[in-house]
């Protein structure tokens, strides 16, 4: 018979192991690496690992690319924690991989969560890699970092994001940290490097004071980052931009070399999403994947 372990009883546990390191808390480790080639005309599947916490399913297509999704079964991350993901296509071939929900980053008892992400996409593939935002618990910390290398005519969409407590919860993020970095090489070039940072210890300004400057989120809680590498993003630019003027929250887009970046700020998780949507859709010339609209 198993006894139910109330919050408080779960803050002690946290405390023992901290203080005792003989009984370090078990820590969740996910892989996965996905492969796509083409084959007779379509892509296809051509490597799957799954380790750990980390799955991947596999819709029925429902347009010319493969379809994948990424699952963390461990529920959300913590302190310790690593995920790890790597996708890989073969000249031509076509993919969209997205999470099947938003990750959670949990209070920690020590140490980071880590997610390491590698993408490569060959001569004339594309990837729309799509994973939902993150949301940062209260004394959470995150350690992420992305690193895409592209072919010279690959295309490439990506969105990430991050959603600072949750707002509907009238939850703040008052301690933590979160390094958050993205590399992308075209050809072997460095074509855009962007990083985050921010940490807020027991003492001195908290994590809701600093983002709420006016350079920063201001009244919003939650940001995601667009990127667009292809062939058209520049004409992309301004259509962009005319739909980010309709929303009702600041959003500014800008090309950095062939590179369209997209910025969104929001009131919430839900507003952020939503936006975001408007805008993947229409660089996608398609609907969102199903767990998008979750």
């Amino acid at each position: 018979m198993f006894a139910a372990i109330s919050p408080s009883d779960s803050a002690g546990l946290e405390a023992d192991a901290t203080t005792h390191p003989g009984a370090a808390l078990q820590r969740s480790r996910g892989v996965v690496r996905i492969g796509f080639k083409v084959a007779e005309g379509r892509t296809r599947l051509a490597d799957l690992y799954q380790e750990g916490s980390g799955k991947v399913r596999l819709p029925k297509p429902v347009a010319e690319a493969a379809e994948a999704v990424v699952l963390n079964t461990s529920g959300g991350l913590t302190g310790g924690d690593r995920f790890a993901v790597s996708i890989a296509l073969g000249e031509g071939a076509r993919a969209e991989v997205s999470g099947q929900a938003f990750e959670k980053i949990y209070r920690s008892s020590g140490g980071e969560a880590e997610m390491v992400t590698a993408l490569d996409v060959a001569a004339g593939a594309r990837l729309d890699w799509l994973p939902q935002p993150a949301i940062l618990f209260d004394r959470s910390a995150l350690r992420r970092r992305t690193d895409v290398t592209l072919a010279a005519d690959a295309a490439f969409l990506a969105v990430e994001g991050l959603v600072f407590g949750r707002a509907a919860m009238g939850e703040r993020m008052e301690r933590g940290s979160v390094h958050d970095a993205w590399r992308i090489r075209r050809d072997g070039r460095l074509v855009f490097a962007d990083a985050f940072s921010i940490d807020a210890g027991e003492s001195g300004s908290s994590v809701a004071d600093m983002l709420a400057g006016a350079a920063m989120l201001g009244e919003t809680v939650a940001t995601t980052t667009i990127l667009y590498s292809a062939g058209d993003a520049r004409n992309a630019l301004e259509p962009v931009r005319e739909i980010l003027a309709g929303m009702a929250v600041p959003a500014g887009a800008s090309l950095v070399g062939d590179l369209l970046v997209i910025r969104i700020a929001a009131p919430s998780a839900e507003a952020l999403v939503g936006d975001a949507i408007r805008v993947l859709s229409f660089l996608r010339g398609r609907p969102m994947p199903r767990v998008w609209h979750c």
